[in-house]
């Protein structure tokens, strides 16, 4: 392989932020990883992550927007949902109760995703979820 070439593949996406984004972000996902094992796992994430950057963020304000970024590599899918920001807080896990109807999204992602990482900038939070794909769904992580 030429030291300047990857195995990996990135698609990227911007959407309005309304709420029926959501299920359009969900169909993209969906088909770039059509026939992978990880597939329903990744587009539940996106799904989470994308719903989330519309009800929490500036994302969902009349002109705001979020970026959906996948990667794709032999080890690894990694799924990115960049939101507006407009909030004093940074996305965060949330242990919430059986009765709870909201705030358990992200913790959900954190048990499907074998890695998660919230990054912080001047313009937005970024919501990194990684499958790996040596490794299934409730097996060692």
């Amino acid at each position: 392989m030429h030291e300047y070439t990857s195995e990996a593949r990135v698609w990227g996406l911007t959407c309005p932020g309304f709420p029926e984004e959501v299920s359009r972000a969900r169909r993209w996902t969906r088909d770039i990883l059509r026939g992978s094992p990880l597939a329903e796992d990744a587009e539940l994430i996106v799904s989470e992550l994308s719903a989330n950057a519309i009800l929490h963020t500036a994302s969902g304000l009349e002109s705001g927007s979020f970026h959906l970024a996948l990667a794709v590599s032999p080890q690894v899918i990694a799924l990115s949902v960049t939101d507006a920001g407009g909030t004093g807080t940074a996305p965060k896990v949330e242990h919430q109760d059986q009765e709870a109807e909201h705030g358990r999204g992200l913790g959900m992602v954190t048990v499907i995703a074998h890695r998660v990482v919230v990054h912080e900038s001047d313009s937005g939070h970024t919501v990194t979820a990684e499958l790996f794909t040596g490794s299934r769904q409730g097996g060692p992580r």
